[in-house]
């Protein structure tokens, strides 16, 4: 029950932060928590949220832009990818235990230690002096921001009940675009105007004004300190299991072939590492992910549709500027701009939905309507060919953007509503670790799909030798070096990029058949009106000792 602003079942979380809202001088923001209108001061105090979050989003956009500089300065060619993978594998293990030590120890205050971290790497970053520094910076900084969205989500799960949370996720909805689009373009400027170096330090000025306005204008009350541990067996055997599945996601069909001693070995791994997670965890005291999240239906749902969203979302635009830039001739910027339709089909299902989410509380027909809708998105992609138009082929991308946007939208709300405010941490932390894993391994294995039919697609045209040739060099093929060998080669690898996207779209068809399956069984149980559990949800607990924010 939710008593003047603050939740009485919080205090079972032993740590868990009480709510009073948003506010300057750390008042309780009634309207936001009792089933009214959220004040502006708690908007302002998302909005610190908010920035947090896009540091997350953005960060790699950047740097991916500034990356051939940076080897051309700082050399190791070879380790280039690890520049990338050592800030995804810590990411990603930091992810569900950032959550819990929040759930534990204070969600405020984790959330602000995990942007002062990110700053820190982004720094240290921005001074390496050669390949091995920056990979270690690198893994420092995603150590960082394996705190940030799960912290914000998190805070956000207690501040605004689920049945007004459609608002704040629109709001989230709106910056993704933001980022795919700004992430590149700014990189390319800090890049070219003044050096590779401020695809780091551009950080450091977004994260103090988050720090500032989070510090300021979110105020959660505080139960007191937890003297309960961290289950540390279970945050091992996590982080063996993520590292071994996102190496074998990173490795498998590049570096070492599928059937290789090395994935079975890492697949081995993560398999075993799983199995012995689960049966550490329902044992702990206080597990990283607690095992009673998956009692309920519609959590465990809501976990399945985001990785298999995940794994559409990052497949999709992963290999569409493939097509975009050598089949339409564009260039990675260009092809960036024309995958808009996607991003803004996201955005206004993402805004439409919260409304009126917000307005009626009912939410079970959407990701429904989302696995249907991305299931004939993505098979309307298969008409891209290579005669098509390109503002067609960019017009056709907005069927999909719809369909991911209803998923995503619905799959955290669900999340949220599913959870006790003790495990929101938690909650939002696997939510973010599944739709990450799902991208990886969805990337994984639908670029499998389209290097095997690129392959063919050369050798049935150039004969094996040639298709051999053009494979390997692929990551260094850009399509105005294409324009060289003549127009016979040129057409033939335009089919072959043609042919490997659609495999891509039909595995991507096959994920989202099954998101729309699994959407089915998906419960309509009433979202909550206040920030706290429903009643009877958490049981009875003391809540010690309410404090300042924190």
């Amino acid at each position: 029950m939710a008593v003047n602003g603050t939740t009485e079942a919080d205090g079972r979380a032993g740590g868990a932060d009480r709510v009073e809202g948003a506010g300057r001088a750390g008042g309780a923001d009634e309207g936001a928590l009792g089933g009214g209108r959220p004040s502006r001061a708690l908007y302002f105090g998302v909005f610190g949220l908010l920035l947090g979050m896009f540091l997350a989003m953005v960060d790699g956009l950047i740097v991916g832009t500034a990356l051939p500089t940076i080897v051309g300065e700082l050399g190791g060619l070879d380790q280039l990818s690890w520049v990338v993978t050592a800030y995804l594998l810590t990411t990603a293990v930091a992810t569900p235990i950032w959550g819990k030590v929040g759930d534990l120890y204070g969600r405020k205050g984790t959330f602000m230690a995990a942007i002062v971290l990110f700053l820190a790497g982004s720094m240290l970053s921005g001074l390496a002096q050669d390949m091995g520094q920056l990979i270690a910076f690198r893994a420092l900084q995603g150590l960082g921001a394996g705190g940030l969205m799960v912290g914000a989500l998190s805070i956000i799960g207690v501040l605004v009940p689920p049945r007004q949370s459609g608002r704040m996720q629109s709001m989230i909805g709106a910056m993704m675009p933001v980022a795919f689009i700004g992430g590149p373009l700014l990189g390319g400027f800090l890049t070219d105007q003044l050096s590779w170096r401020w695809a780091f330090y551009v950080n450091v000025p977004i994260g103090a004004v988050a720090l500032v306005i989070v510090g300021g204008w979110i105020r959660l009350g505080r139960t007191g300190r937890s003297t309960a541990r961290i289950d540390y067996p279970g945050v091992a055997l996590l982080s063996g299991a993520i590292l071994a599945l996102t190496l074998l996601a990173s490795w498998g069909g590049v570096r070492y072939g599928w059937g290789s001693p090395q994935i079975l070995g890492l697949a081995a791994v993560g398999v075993v590492a799983l199995a012995w997670f689960v049966r550490v965890e329902r044992r702990a005291v206080e597990p990283v992910i607690p095992p009673r999240l998956f009692r309920s239906r519609n959590f465990t749902l809501a976990q399945l549709l985001s990785f298999l969203v995940g794994a559409v979302m990052l497949g999709a635009t992963s290999y569409l500027p493939q097509y975009m830039q050598f089949v339409q001739g564009l260039s990675p910027t260009a092809g960036g701009l024309l995958l808009l339709p996607l991003m803004f089909g996201m955005l206004g299902v993402q805004l439409a939905t919260g409304a009126l989410i917000s307005r009626n509380g009912r939410y079970r027909i959407y990701p429904i309507l989302g696995g249907g809708v991305l299931t004939v998105g993505v098979l309307i992609l298969l008409l891209l060919g290579t005669g098509t138009a390109t503002a067609m082929a960019s017009a056709l991308t907005v069927v999909a953007g719809m369909g991911i946007g209803f998923v995503m939208q619905s799959t955290l709300l669900i999340t949220m509503n599913s959870a006790e405010p003790r495990d929101m941490g938690a909650a939002s932390g696997t939510v973010t670790l599944l739709r990450t894993l799902g991208g990886s391994l969805g990337v994984a294995l639908l670029g499998a799909v389209f290097t095997g039919r690129l392959h063919s697609g050369l050798a049935d045209r150039l004969g094996e030798g040639a298709a051999r040739r053009l494979t390997a060099g692929a990551g260094q093929l850009t399509p105005k070096l294409l324009d060289g060998p003549g127009a016979p080669v040129r057409d033939a690898y335009r089919a072959a990029v043609t042919s490997g996207l659609h495999g891509v779209l039909l595995g991507a068809a096959v994920l989202a058949v099954l998101g729309f399956a699994a959407a089915w069984f998906v419960r309509e149980v009433p979202l909550r009106s206040v920030a706290g559990p429903a009643d009877g949800a958490a049981g009875p607990g003391p809540a010690e000792g309410a404090g300042p924010g924190h």
